[in-house]
């Protein structure tokens, strides 16, 4: 499957990412309340409240008048003033170090005050932002959280990282499969900034990785995998494609617009682990959280993107100038 256009309506996106964030803000706030604490284990609601995080940042900068961003960073707020959450980000020893540096750098008042300035002080005393035992992978996501949260550093530059990446070292004529797309989308995402800056990637590095998610994308549209697909949608994005006008893209939000509930949620991982309770209930909230925020992280990211576009298409040569 190429990227020849395949042009897909804005409005069935804008209805996508609109009941995906509307099913997010209706039901974050179960992972702080008392009966998400007490139904679901730490170190995953730990990591679904950094994805929280996570989207709302991309949420303010791509569509900061949205009122159920309000609510969204509500909770986000409640929880990082909570001064015993720190705690919380330590359960898993071998994740602590990494989710204490992503607590500090995505706290939404930025990395000025808050509980998360002395969990940041740690984190730049304990030796952790230093290139030493780190896979590929993680040096770069410590690069990207380590900037973001405005710490000094001994790591290595973004182009040192993206050549030392699985995607980067991914030969011609090697299988497809010997990429894992969680590392590659994520891979795209931090050196892109989630889809705020261009990726930095030299022409031949950008055309090889332009192929890899195209390819990825038809593959995982193939085999129903739901939250893949959304991360590649997003991963299209970062390499400057316009995912509504790649057959691919294009096909991978409509298998999502395709399986979202009335509900707003993407109902599981994949077609193979789709929930099958009520959306009321615990079981279907594990199921549907991740790839739900997904796609709202993807297509508040991509709608974004295409409005900018737009205008700067539409600007007068001297006012494209001055920008």
């Amino acid at each position: 499957m190429g990227t020849r256009s395949a042009v897909l309506d804005p409005a069935a996106v804008a209805s996508l990412s609109a009941g995906a964030r509307q099913w997010i803000r209706l039901h974050s706030g179960y992972l702080d309340a008392p009966s998400g604490r007490a139904e679901l284990p730490v170190t995953p609601r730990v990591k679904a409240l950094l994805q929280l995080a996570l989207l709302r940042r991309s949420w303010a900068k791509a569509d900061p008048a949205d009122p159920g961003l309000a609510e969204v960073t509500a909770i986000v707020e409640r929880v990082w003033r909570d001064p015993d959450h720190p705690r919380l980000l330590t359960a898993e020893p071998r994740y602590a170090r990494q989710f204490q540096l992503m607590y500090g750098a995505l706290a939404p008042a930025g990395p000025a005050d808050g509980p998360h300035r002395e969990v940041l002080a740690r984190v730049a005393a304990g030796g952790f932002l230093t290139p030493r035992r780190k896979t590929p992978y993680l040096h770069l996501e410590t690069r990207y959280y380590a900037d973001l949260a405005g710490l000094p550093h001994r790591l290595h530059d973004y182009p040192q990282l993206y050549r030392a990446s699985l995607l980067a070292r991914h030969a011609d004529g090697q299988p497809l499969a010997d990429l894992d797309v969680c590392d590659v989308t994520h891979t795209l995402f931090l050196l892109a900034d989630f889809g705020f800056r261009a990726p930095g990637l030299a022409d031949a590095d950008l055309a090889h990785a332009r192929d890899r998610v195209d390819r990825l994308t038809a593959e995982c549209v193939r085999h129903g995998d739901w939250d893949l697909a959304g991360k590649l949608v997003l991963a299209q994005h970062c390499l400057g494609l316009d995912p509504l006008r790649t057959l691919s893209g294009a096909a991978a939000l409509r298998m999502l617009a395709d399986v979202q509930s009335p509900g707003g949620a993407v109902p599981g991982r994949s077609a193979t682990d789709r929930a099958d309770a009520a959306e009321t209930t615990v079981e279907f909230f594990r199921k549907a959280y991740q790839s739900t925020l997904v796609t709202a992280l993807a297509t508040v990211t991509v709608l974004a993107g295409r409005t900018a576009a737009a205008a700067d298409a539409t600007a007068t040569p001297t006012l494209r100038g001055t920008r």
